[in-house]
């Protein structure tokens, strides 16, 4: 039989890096993102209810 072979072992996990810019300018873009997003769904919604108004007049 052949010996068990011994796994290297693995380093001390480090301590997460603080994040340099969380607070209230984090929370800004947070809020900013949403904005643009909850807009560019709104747009794409309606595009498509456009759509389909154009499709239901045609026949």
């Amino acid at each position: 039989m052949t010996e068990p072979v011994a796994l290297p072992a693995t380093p001390a996990e480090a301590p997460a890096p603080a994040t340099i810019d969380a607070g209230k300018r984090a929370n800004r873009r947070v809020g900013i993102r949403v904005l643009i997003y909850m807009v560019a769904t709104h747009g794409f919604a309606g595009f498509i209810m456009l759509l389909f108004e154009i499709g239901s007049r045609k026949g």
